[in-house]
């Protein structure tokens, strides 16, 4: 959440002439209602739900750059299909960058309640073991702009490549 999946993944799905799609605004687009209005009338395992049978489908289309909502490795099932049939990159905010570019947005739902700090520290707590275990890297997203990460990705893709044929080893960014 907020650590930039979007502005990223639509640079990068523009450098590499790929279709960009974000799996909230997909689901957005298919059921007519805001995520706040799904969370609100079927709660966040409705949610939930609905995300995993977008991911599902998303997943196994080609030429794709997808971005996910940040929870969505709360599922076994959306973990699987993205480890399987994608190359995972886990875009890694500070609580402080999270809550600074989260801060008027109110079409998070699980950032309004009275600490919305707290909140992100334990949903950093819960979740970055599972992002750990699906990324096939992980790239900070602190300081350097959309361009420059977006350049980080494609040299960790265009060596995750070469490593794959036998050329060199993948570096993870961290």
């Amino acid at each position: 959440m907020g650590a930039g999946k979007t502005t990223v993944g639509r640079a990068l799905a523009k450098k590499l002439n790929k279709r960009f799609i974000d799996s909230d605004h997909e689901i957005e687009a298919r059921t007519g209602a805001s995520i706040p209005l799904i969370f609100e009338i079927e709660g966040e395992a409705g949610f939930r739900q609905r995300e995993a049978e977008v991911i599902r489908d998303l997943t196994s289309q080609s030429d794709i750059i997808l971005a996910t909502g940040g929870g969505a490795v709360l599922r076994q099932e959306n973990r699987e299909c993205l480890k399987a049939r994608g190359t995972v990159i886990y875009l890694r905010a500070s609580i402080n960058s999270i809550l600074q570019r989260t801060s008027h947005d109110k079409n998070r739902p699980l950032l309004q309640t009275a600490d919305p700090r707290a909140r992100l520290e334990q949903l950093s707590r819960e979740r970055e073991p599972l992002y750990l275990e699906v990324a096939d890297f992980v790239i900070e997203t602190g300081r350097p702009n959309v361009q420059s990460l977006v350049q980080t990705i494609i040299s960790q893709l265009e060596m995750a490549n070469k490593a794959s044929s036998g050329d060199e080893t993948p570096n993870q960014i961290s």
